[in-house]
């Protein structure tokens, strides 16, 4: 793949493997002081580069659930930001009430994932190919389910805490500035970002495997394309639907507890997340989980670094690069191919 998009494209790969050198020399090169007083110190640099790359771990699990059911499945579930708010509300009671984290991730899973066999079964499988209706029901279920948490759970922002063995920061062997006597200062990093981002990364992976390597995933993709076709072998694609939903409302379960971990979850937190998911399937790709991986990373490291270096055109950045993917590339950077 990468061969054939340097064959295609030699001079957005110079440009690319330019700024790729660009990065690593930032990241792992001792600075000048002039470069400092351009940029700014160091230590910022890289703490704004990885809080992006922690937060695209946090997008890339609330967009990955969402790109199977929007832009693999074709379902319109603007509720998908409530299901990732129900998710970090299950998963603050039962990390509270039984002090496992990591219970909290299974409970959210299964709460949420049988909301979503709940949606499907009762409204997406009335409603296929009705975006229109999907669409509005979905705002109207997004509503309701806010107005439910709100009462619940009230306007208070609720934090979930990570065990002991998560807490604290680590050193990582990563040169932030050099003391007059010569010692260098490292960068030290909360563990807990970086447990989440591993766990971002093997969940992607096995999701692809899954999706490509598969026969469940062979017969979803197939559904999508015929489902007529399918059914007419024998398949009963409506419960192959109904998993991967299920699924995909499962991991935004997972998302809000991720997100309840380090920062915070309360009101508005569903239409956040449920836009950031929007943008990064349509950067990355319908359909695509390699797609959403990357749109999820650009997307919280334009974030983090328009926060920190150009802090009123912040969320004016995220969305310029929407629109410049959908003017240039509307099928998404990495598009989904069945």
């Amino acid at each position: 793949m990468l061969t054939r998009f340097f064959e295609r494209h030699p001079f957005w790969s110079v440009i690319i493997l330019l700024a790729v050198a660009i990065l690593l020399w930032l990241i792992f090169a001792v600075w000048p002081d002039g470069l400092e007083d351009v940029i700014g110190k160091k230590k910022i640099f890289l703490n704004a580069l990885f809080n992006g790359v922690t937060l695209g771990a946090l997008y890339f699990f609330v967009a990955s659930g969402f790109t199977l059911i929007f832009g693999l499945m074709r379902n319109v579930n603007l509720a998908h930001g409530s299901l990732y708010m129900l998710g970090g509300y299950i998963g603050y009671e039962v990390a509270d009430a039984t002090g496992w984290w990591l219970l909290s991730f299974v409970a959210a899973f299964i709460v949420v994932g049988l909301l979503g066999i709940v949606l499907q079964y009762v409204v997406f499988r009335r409603m296929e190919g009705e975006d229109l209706k999907q669409t509005l029901v979905t705002i109207g279920i997004s509503i309701v389910l806010a107005d439910i948490m709100l009462w619940i759970w009230g306007g208070d922002f609720y934090q979930i805490l990570a065990p002991k063995w998560l807490s604290g920061p680590v050193t990582l062997p990563l040169v932030t500035a050099v003391k007059s006597s010569g010692d260098a200062v490292f960068l030290k990093y909360p563990i807990v970002r970086l447990v989440i981002l591993i766990a971002a990364i093997v969940v992607g992976i096995l999701m692809w495997l899954a999706l490509n390597r598969t026969r469940v995933g062979m017969l979803v993709r197939a559904g999508v394309d015929d489902r007529d076709m399918l059914s007419a072998t024998g398949v009963r694609i409506q419960r192959v639907f109904i998993l991967v939903f299920a699924f995909g409302a499962g991991m935004a379960g997972v998302a809000g507890v991720v997100g309840g971990t380090f920062q915070s979850i309360a009101p508005g937190e569903d239409t956040r997340f449920l836009l950031a998911s929007l943008v990064v399937v349509i950067v990355g790709g319908m359909g695509s989980i390699p797609g959403a991986a990357l749109g999820a990373l650009i997307i919280g490291m334009a974030e983090q670094f328009g926060s920190v270096y150009f802090p009123t055109y912040a969320v004016v950045l995220t969305f310029l690069i929407m629109v410049l993917v959908l003017a240039f590339r509307p099928q998404g950077l990495i598009s989904s191919r069945r």
